[in-house]
């Protein structure tokens, strides 16, 4: 089934095709230039991903022009006994083949926005795409790390834990896990050496959103 929802702006979100793939690469690039190059995703992953789990794929257009984007997989986690993992680990290089068809949580790989189009609901959007998307394969809810975005510049002053608890109370503004709140997401841990991007000291924070909330 094809997605799609039409902002008020007149940018469509819809499911991700196989036209978009060069575009979403490149966008890549542009989302996260700190991060390191073997863990941007490029054209090839995301036709890869479409042959494996296209209902989890969605893009934000203008006109033709990509200007957001979000990846999912299927992926079964258990909260009470969490683990350890990394990007590369739960991505396996790029190509998702631990996209698990009979995992329990929709597992949010990536969310980006183009820098010229913030600041108007298009990653609540594609967070709506995918909460529609767990809610309809009777999914738990979302599962996602969120980058501590604001964390690098402060590391040599508060620990880790000590940030994601100033984030949570609100007395920090992280540029990606508060917005992930405002969202409705819960943090439920931290993931140290998570990826390798210099901005959240390699650290993120382990985010549920439950499927009978509303984005």
């Amino acid at each position: 089934m094809q997605y799609e929802e039409i902002l008020s702006s007149g940018i469509r979100i819809v499911s991700t095709k196989a036209e978009h793939a060069e575009q979403l690469g490149a966008l890549q690039k542009e989302v996260f230039p700190t991060l390191a190059d073997d863990e941007l995703m490029r054209p090839e992953h995301y036709i890869k991903h479409l042959e494996l789990f296209p209902e989890g794929q969605f893009v934000a257009l203008d006109g033709d022009k990509v200007i957001g984007m979000t990846s999912t997989m299927c992926y079964d986690y258990d909260l009470e006994h969490p683990h350890h993992h990394t990007f590369m680990e739960i991505i396996s290089g790029g190509w998702m083949t631990k996209h698990d068809p009979n995992g329990n949580w929709l597992y949010g790989l990536d969310m980006g926005t183009d820098v010229h189009y913030r600041g108007q609901g298009i990653a609540r959007a594609l967070y709506r795409a995918r909460q529609l998307c767990a809610q309809s394969l009777g999914l738990k809810g979302q599962l996602t790390a969120g980058m501590m975005s604001g964390y690098g510049e402060l590391k040599e002053i508060v620990t880790a834990n000590q940030y994601l608890e100033l984030v949570r109370l609100k007395k920090i503004f992280d540029p990606t896990v508060s917005m992930q709140m405002k969202v409705g997401f819960e943090v439920r841990g931290i993931l140290p050496e998570y990826l390798n991007d210099p901005v959240c000291a390699n650290y993120c924070a382990l985010l549920v959103l439950d499927a009978h909330k509303t984005v």
